[in-house]
């Protein structure tokens, strides 16, 4: 895997702390660049790759431990563009508690932003514990990714506030590793980056079937990424098509009827397929991720999310943002890959995400403890305040009708799933969960927001009509 820097953990997905900070340094029109800046880059800014990360180590701004004011971060200063950022640590293991806030310079009209929030709490985004994932060493601590649109300034502040005391109830996030439980006296993890990512123009794929040999492709694994929606669609699509019910009801059988010939066939219940925005569609270097993929064994829930990274974006810039979530799972956080199985932008477009297959149970990194037997769906945005969009609601009723009904699951039903453990339920608890489940169902986050989590039952509702149950 190339430029693979390191990996995530943080605690929840939404909750936005409201601890002020100072107020910032004057308005600044253009401060100069720095050494640092112009230097300190992720090596994945090669020429011929789209894309890239710069990585900005955070410094001591001062501040009164004694007083709970440890402050990191930087101060205004010209960068390469970029589009996301987020913070990241070493520790996997450590906790964020504290406040980051930052403040972005735009490139269209060269004005500084309001301070503005970046979710801390994203450590129950992560592979299961045990897995090769979990324990491949490249991991790092880190918060949500927060959207910026196209920027070339950066200032930044990470206050620390006091650790839970001991006895703090279950579910209550730990501080540091490196402090006590029982400590009041507030650190920050150590090795404070900031990631600005770039993810890239993302020019559409040529037209035509997918040519390794051609210019700009990315070999083998982008041959594997297309080939594994093989049955859907033809080699380097860039969109699998929307299905009628009929017909979708028709491949199913033909594909049941390919694994058991002759056995009579019930007729199934399962929504129409919706169109989905396959990997190339939306730019996935595929030379970024691990190779290979990883499988589960079935789909038997769906848990969904919101990526907590604001919603400022357009619809057109989705694709932007994808590319963006999954360079910074890879590069900056250390995962195989994407760590959802799809997702949903406001206006109800699909994208494929972890690599595999969309028919098939690939195993994600979306929730801590429950990703084996189940796919995640992050529905871009913040939803703790903000109501999601009628059509991205739908659009989560439209794939989980199809994708749970290709393995016979009512998305009005119950399932059971196994722990692998996480701060709700411990490893090997067997828990009954809806099959269309929120994030906070399976750990103590605020993800997917109260406003999405609030429009899940009529999803379940509106799921279970598309499979005409």
């Amino acid at each position: 895997m190339r430029g693979i820097l390191a990996s995530s953990i943080g605690v929840t997905c939404a909750a936005a702390l409201a601890l002020p900070l100072a107020p910032p340094a004057a308005a600044v029109a253009g401060p100069a660049p720095t050494a640092e800046a112009a230097t300190r880059a992720a090596g994945t800014a090669d020429a011929d790759v789209p894309g890239s990360t710069q990585s900005l180590s955070l410094r001591p701004l001062g501040g009164d431990r004694a007083a709970g004011t440890v402050v990191q971060g930087l101060g205004p200063r010209t960068v390469r563009q970029f589009s996301l950022l987020g913070v990241v640590w070493d520790d996997p293991a450590a906790h964020l508690d504290g406040l980051v806030q930052v403040r972005t310079r735009s490139v269209t009209t060269g004005d500084w932003s309001g301070w503005q929030d970046v979710e801390t709490h994203n450590a129950d985004h992560a592979a299961d514990p045990g897995t090769p994932e979990r324990a491949s060493g490249t991991r790092r601590g880190a918060t949500a990714p927060l959207w910026v649109g196209a920027s070339d300034g950066v200032e930044i502040r990470v206050r620390a506030t006091a650790a839970p005391a001991t006895g703090a109830p279950d579910g209550t996030p730990a501080g540091p590793a490196t402090a006590p439980r029982s400590a009041a006296v507030p650190l920050l993890p150590a090795g404070l980056q900031v990631e600005l990512i770039d993810p890239g123009e993302g020019t559409p794929p040529p037209a035509g079937p997918l040519d390794a040999s051609r210019a700009g492709e990315t070999g083998a694994e982008a041959m594997a990424a297309s080939a594994a929606n093989a049955s859907l669609a033809p080699l380097g699509a860039t969109e699998i098509p929307a299905l009628s019910r009929e017909l979708t009801e028709r491949e199913l059988l033909s594909d049941r009827g390919a694994a058991a010939p002759g056995a009579r066939q019930a007729k199934p219940y399962i929504g129409p397929r919706p169109a989905i925005t396959t990997r190339r569609g939306w730019g996935a270097n595929e030379s970024l991720r691990e190779k290979g993929f990883s499988y589960t064994k079935k789909v038997k829930a769906a848990f969904v999310h919101h990526t907590a990274s604001g919603n400022t974006y357009t619809c057109s810039q989705a694709p932007s943002l994808i590319r963006g979530f999954y360079r910074y799972h890879v590069v900056s956080l250390g995962w195989r890959d994407i760590g959802y199985n799809f997702l949903i932008d406001k206006c109800g477009r699909i994208y494929e995400g972890r690599a595999g297959g969309v028919a098939k149970p690939v195993l994600g990194a979306h929730t801590l403890g429950f990703n084996s037997n189940s796919m995640g769906i992050a529905v871009i945005g913040s939803y703790g305040a903000r109501k999601p969009s009628g059509s991205a609601v739908k659009a989560v009723s439209r794939l989980t009708a199809w994708k749970l009904g290709l393995h016979g699951m009512n998305p009005k039903g119950k399932t059971y799933l196994t722990s692998a453990g996480g701060n709700l339920y411990r490893k090997g608890k067997k828990v009954r969960l809806n099959v269309i489940s929120g994030h906070r169902d399976g750990f103590n986050t605020a993800c997917p927001g109260g406003k999405l989590y609030k429009k899940l039952g009529s999803a379940r509702s509106t799921a279970a009509r598309y499979q005409g149950r």
